[in-house]
């Protein structure tokens, strides 16, 4: 274990154990790095995206494409215009930073970022319809306010926009990058039947849910951590290399989610409280704490087992 004492920084020209500290480094050690700000470069992602995601959706038949400027926050339920929360933008961001990676300008990215971006809030209507989720981002779902019928094709149409995005460019790195983006698509959507079958089961290990999890979020962000590298040109090494750095990323994404999912505070998740918890979803932390043994454990699985219905769930849950 490295001392701790020598460890701590120190002041440029001050003595520690009668030893001098330069003022400047010796050649041989690398200057620190300048810190990230990574709030820039999320905003620096959906600002080079929205432009070109607001023109795909435009091109929805009405009242489609009302329904989806709603869902994306641009206007509220009454068709004014709104400064909604649009969402992190974390996959646009890393779709415009793999492009970088290969040396290329941040709008080759562009196309893969809204591909990105499309599929996985194609995902977002699709899930809080099976889920019943009523609120996200803050206000009313699209299928409260507008109907599922509505939210299940805005959905289905957010799906093929992606596609027609990202093949637009017509070159032979267009055609790699979507074959990407509809393997990860596949890998979303059999994540997401894991989910729903989950429900329905008295127990789920750890290493199952971690799958479930792996598919529905972790291949997405692997994607987007990938998809603007091969725009630029990267063989199939690179954007490889860059897929599985995506996808453990989406793995601590979703046990960060899914601790939110129970615990998180409705006033910056924009759910509803203990979401997770009523649709008696196999996340994380009720896995593990399944799989951990003792009464809290044991008692957990008695209320999963024998409560369908909200309102008895919850109030078994806060007497655990």
């Amino acid at each position: 274990m490295p001392d701790q004492q020598a460890a701590r920084p120190r002041t440029p020209g001050t003595a520690t154990r009668g030893e001098t500290v330069p003022t400047v480094p010796p050649a041989s050690t690398p200057a620190p790095r300048a810190a990230v700000d990574v709030t820039a470069l999320l905003e620096r992602g959906r600002t080079l995206a929205t432009p070109v995601l607001r023109a795909a959706v435009d091109r929805l038949a009405p009242p489609m494409d009302t329904v989806a400027a709603y869902h994306f926050g641009w206007i509220d339920a009454a068709g004014n215009p709104a400064d909604g929360d649009g969402g992190k933008a974390v996959r646009p961001a890393l779709a415009v930073l793999s492009a970088e990676v290969t040396g290329a300008g941040p709008e080759t990215g562009v196309p893969g970022a809204v591909a990105v971006e499309l599929v996985h809030n194609f995902s977002l209507l699709h899930d809080d319809l099976m889920d019943g989720d009523e609120q996200r981002r803050h206000r009313d779902t699209v299928w409260k306010v507008h109907g599922p019928a509505q939210a299940i094709l805005v959905g289905d149409a957010l799906f093929a926009l992606a596609n027609e995005v990202l093949l637009e460019p017509g070159t032979v790195e267009a055609g790699r990058a979507t074959r990407r983006l509809t393997a990860a698509s596949r890998a979303l959507i059999d994540g997401q039947a894991q989910d729903i079958s989950y429900e329905h089961r008295d127990r789920v290990s750890v290493e199952e849910c971690l799958e479930m999890e792996g598919n529905k979020t972790g291949a997405l962000l692997a994607c987007a951590s990938s998809i603007g590298a091969v725009l630029g040109g990267a063989d199939d090494a690179t954007a490889d290399a860059l897929e599985r750095y995506g996808y453990h990323l989406g793995l601590a994404f979703q046990a960060v989610d899914d601790l939110l999912g129970i615990w998180g505070d409705p006033e910056a998740t924009g759910k509803q409280t203990w979401s997770d918890l009523r649709q008696r979803k196999k996340s994380l932390p009720v896995v593990a704490a399944l799989a951990a043994g003792g009464s809290a454990s044991e008692r957990l699985g008695e209320i999963l087992a024998a409560h369908p219905h909200r309102r008895a769930f919850d109030k078994k849950c806060v007497d655990v």
